[in-house]
C-alpha cells in the first residue's frame, strides 16, 4: 500500500472513531429520561370516517333556462377547440366532431375511434344530465373513457357550454 493510501485510510479511521467517542461523552454528559405521562394530552384515536359521497350534481334543466351562447361558444374555443371540430360535416380530430351531439347517441360517429366505455353507451342517446355529467368530470361519468379532459367545474359554465351545443344542429333538440 501505498503512502498516500494509508493517510486516506487513517483519516477516515480516525474520523470514525472520533464521531464514536463524541457520541459516548455527549451520552454521558446528557442523561435522557422519559416522562412518565405524555407532556401533550392527544385523546383517544378515533377511527377516521368513511370518505363522504361525492355531491350529486345540480340538475342543468333550470341554468339552462339563462344559459349564454356566446359564453358556451367562447369556453368550447378555449377548452374544446385543441382537440374537436364541430362544423357540420367537418373532419374529426384527437376528438370527434361534435355537431349535432344533443340527442345523438353516445359514439354517434361511425368514422372515429371510441373508447370500448363509449360504444358500449351507443344505445344510449346524450340527453341534457348525461352531458352535464360528462362535462363535469368525463372519467367519472363514463368510466374508461379516452377524453383525457378534468371538466368543468362550474354549473353555469357547463349550462353555456350544453346551450352552445344546442345549437350545433339543423333542428336543435327542445330545452327540458
Amino acid at each position: 500500500m501505498s503512502l498516500e493510501a494509508n493517510k486516506a485510510f487513517a483519516a477516515v479511521l480516525t474520523a470514525g472513531i472520533s464521531f464514536m467517542v463524541a457520541g459516548l461523552v455527549g451520552g454521558l454528559v446528557v442523561h435522557p429520561h422519559r416522562l412518565d405521562k405524555p407532556a401533550i394530552e392527544t385523546g383517544e384515536v378515533v377511527a377516521s370516517a368513511a370518505p363522504a359521497a361525492p355531491a350529486a350534481l345540480e340538475p342543468i334543466g333550470p341554468l339552462l333556462a339563462n344559459a349564454n351562447v356566446q359564453n358556451g361558444q367562447t369556453i368550447m374555443g378555449r377548452q374544446c377547440a385543441a382537440c374537436h371540430t364541430w362544423t357540420e360535416g367537418g373532419r374529426n380530430a384527437v376528438g370527434p366532431n361534435l355537431y349535432n351531439v344533443v340527442g345523438g347517441p353516445h359514439a354517434h360517429r361511425d368514422d372515429f375511434n371510441y373508447s370500448p366505455a363509449m360504444k358500449a353507451l351507443h344505445d344510449k342517446n346524450w340527453d341534457y344530465e348525461a352531458l352535464n355529467a360528462f362535462l363535469n368530470r368525463p372519467s367519472a361519468a363514463i368510466p374508461g373513457t379516452r377524453m383525457a379532459f378534468a371538466g368543468i367545474s362550474q354549473a353555469q359554465a357547463r349550462a353555456d357550454v350544453i346551450a352552445y351545443l344546442r345549437t350545433l344542429s339543423a333542428s336543435p333538440q327542445p330545452l327540458p
